[in-house]
C-alpha cells in the first residue's frame, strides 16, 4: 500500500498541538463515552419500553442490538476510510450524525421509527470510534501514549457500563426519551470544542474502498446476529434460524478469503500476526461478554427481584462505573511503570470472583451486598481495561491506526451482543425448563423461576473471565520469560 508524503510528518513536532493535546483527548473521550453509552444506556429502560410500546422483552431488545449491529457492520469501513482521507475529518463528521440521529430517536413514536434512528445514531458512533483511538496514538508522544488510550479505554468501557444506572435516574426523573436527547446538548458542547481543537489531518493513505469486502461482511454481520437474536424467540431448532446462521458462516468463509487476496484488503489480517495483538483483541472480546451479561441481567433484578425503582436500581448500578473510573486510569498510570500483563490478569480474577458473587444472590439478599459485588466487578474492570487497550494499540504502524482502532472497536460491539444474546439464551433457557413451556419474559408471581436463569448466567460470565485470566497468566509468563532471555 502506497503512503502519501504527508505520513512523514508528525502531530509531535508542532508546539500548539502539544499544548492542546489534553483538551482534544477530553473531545475525543465525549464522544467516545456517548457512542459508547448509548450501546447499554436502553437496557433499564427496556421493561419501560416494553410496557409503553406494547411489546415483548424478546421483542423491543432490537432497540439494544440494532445499534450494535449498525455499529459492527459499519466500523472496518469507517476506520479504513479514515486511513484513506482522515480520521479526523471522518470523527468530525460523526460526531453531528450522532448527534442527529440521538434527536431522531427521542422524537420516535414506534418501534420502526426508533429502530430507524438508532441506526442513524449508531452510524455516527461507527465513524467516532473507529477513529478516536488512532487519532490519540497519532497526536500523543511514546512517553504519554499508554496513559492517553488507557484514557480512552476508561471512558468507552465507562460508557459500556454506565448505561444502566444513569438510564435509570433519567427514566426515572425525566422519562425514557431524554436518555437520547441527553446526548444532543453535551454533542454539540463537543463539536464546537472539537472542529476548534482537532487539527488537520496529516496522515492519509492512498487506496481504494474494498467494496466487495466491506458488502460481505455486512452479510455476515446481519445473518449472524440476527440468527442468534431471532433465534431466542423462534428457537434455534427454525430452518429459518439454522439457515441465517450458515449463510454467515458462509459470508464469514468467503470474506476472509476475499481479504487475503486483495492488496488493500478491508481488514488488515496483517495485525492478527502479532500475538500480543491477537491475545489482547480476544481478551478484550471476553470480558465485554461477560460484562454485557450484567448489564442485560442486572436492571430486572435489580427491578423486579429487589423491587427498586429505576431511579433506586440506577443507583444501586452506579457503583459499577464508579469503581471503574476510579481504579481505571490507576492502572493505566501503573501500566506504564510495571507492564500491563499482571495488572489485566488480576483484573479479570477479580471479576470472575465478583460474577460468582453475583450468582449466588437472591431476591432477598440485602441490598449493599448486591452493591459490594457490583462494586468489585467494576474494580476488576477497571484494573483490566485500561493496560490491555494500551497493549493492543502499541505495537500497530501509524497508517494503520485507523483500522486498528477500528478492529478493537468492532470486537468490543460484537463481544457486547454476543453477551446480550448468550445472557438472554441462557436465561430463556433455564426459564423454560423451570417453567414447563417456552418462556421468553418474566413470569408474574414467579421470582424463583428468573433467579434460577440468571445464577447459571452469571456462572457462565465467571467462567468466561477465568478463561481470559487463564489467557493472561499465559502472556504473563511469557513477558517474564521474554525479559529473562533479555537479561541474558
Amino acid at each position: 500500500m502506497n503512503s502519501t508524503a504527508t505520513t512523514t510528518a508528525t502531530y509531535q513536532e508542532n508546539s500548539e498541538i502539544q499544548k492542546k493535546r489534553w483538551m482534544i483527548l477530553i473531545v475525543l473521550n465525549l464522544f467516545t463515552f456517548m457512542s459508547t453509552l448509548d450501546g447499554s444506556i436502553v437496557n433499564i429502560a427496556l421493561p419501560v419500553l416494553s410496557r409503553t410500546l406494547h411489546l415483548p422483552v424478546a421483542q423491543i431488545e432490537w432497540v439494544t442490538t440494532a445499534y450494535l449491529m449498525a455499529i459492527c457492520t459499519a466500523i472496518l469501513f469507517f476506520g479504513k476510510l479514515g486511513d484513506m482521507i482522515g480520521k479526523i475529518k471522518i470523527f468530525k463528521i460523526g460526531t453531528i450524525v450522532f448527534i442527529l440521529g440521538s434527536l431522531l430517536c427521542g422524537l420516535s413514536s414506534s418501534l420502526p421509527m426508533l429502530l430507524i434512528s438508532r441506526i442513524i445514531q449508531a452510524i455516527g458512533a461507527s465513524m467516532t470510534m473507529a477513529n478516536s483511538q488512532g487519532i490519540v496514538t497519532d497526536i500523543f508522544p511514546s512517553y504519554e501514549r499508554g496513559k492517553a488510550l488507557g484514557l480512552i479505554g476508561t471512558f468507552v468501557s465507562l460508557g459500556s457500563i454506565a448505561g444502566p444506572s444513569l438510564g435509570g435516574i433519567i427514566v426515572s426523573s425525566l422519562g425514557w426519551q431524554y436518555i437520547f436527547w441527553v446526548n444532543v446538548p453535551i454533542g454539540l458542547v463537543a463539536v464546537l470544542l472539537g472542529w476548534k481543537l482537532l487539527p488537520k489531518d496529516l496522515i492519509k493513505v492512498k487506496g481504494k474502498i474494498d467494496v466487495p469486502g466491506s458488502l460481505m461482511f455486512a452479510v455476515f454481520i446481519l445473518a449472524l446476529f440476527a440468527g442468534l437474536l431471532l433465534g431466542q424467540q423462534v428457537g434455534y431448532g427454525d430452518n429459518r434460524i439454522i439457515a441465517s446462521l450458515v449463510v454467515a458462516v458462509i459470508a464469514f468463509v468467503v470474506f476472509i478469503r476475499l481479504e487475503i487476496r486483495r492488496p488493500q484488503p478491508l481488514l488488515q489480517l496483517g495485525l492478527f500476526k502479532n500475538p500480543l495483538f491477537s491475545l489482547s483483541i480476544l481478551c478484550a472480546f471476553l470480558v465485554f461478554v461477560a460484562n454485557f451479561c450484567f448489564n442485560i441481567i442486572s436492571p430486572f433484578y435489580a427491578q423486579n427481584m429487589l423491587n427498586l425503582s429505576p431511579f433506586y436500581a440506577g443507583f444501586l448500578l452506579m457503583l459499577f462505573p464508579i469503581s471503574m473510573v476510579i481504579v481505571a486510569p490507576l492502572s493505566g498510570a501503573l501500566s506504564d511503570k510495571i507492564g500491563s500483563e499482571l495488572l489485566t490478569f488480576a483484573g479479570l480474577v477479580v471479576m470472575a470472583i465478583a460474577q460468582i458473587g453475583l450468582a449466588r444472590l437472591h431476591a432477598g439478599s440485602p441490598v449493599p451486598f448486591v452493591g459490594l459485588w457490583i462494586a468489585m466487578l467494576g474494580i476488576g474492570s477497571g484494573l483490566f481495561q485500561s493496560p490491555n487497550n494500551s497493549l493492543i494499540m502499541s505495537k500497530v504502524p501509524r497508517t494503520q491506526l485507523g483500522s486498528a482502532g477500528s478492529v478493537n472497536s468492532l470486537v468490543r460491539n460484537v463481544g457486547m451482543v454476543v453477551g446480550i444474546t448468550l445472557a438472554t439464551s441462557i436465561l430463556f433457557y433455564i426459564m423454560s425448563k423451570e417453567a414447563g413451556y417456552r418462556v421468553t419474559g418474566l413470569i408474574p408471581g414467579h421470582p424463583e423461576i428468573f433467579l434460577a436463569g440468571m445464577h447459571v448466567v452469571f456462572m457462565t460470565s465467571a467462567s468466561i473471565c477465568l478463561v481470559g485470566a487463564l489467557l493472561t497468566c499465559w502472556r504473563l509468563i511469557g513477558a517474564k520469560r521474554a525479559k529473562v532471555q533479555e537479561g541474558k
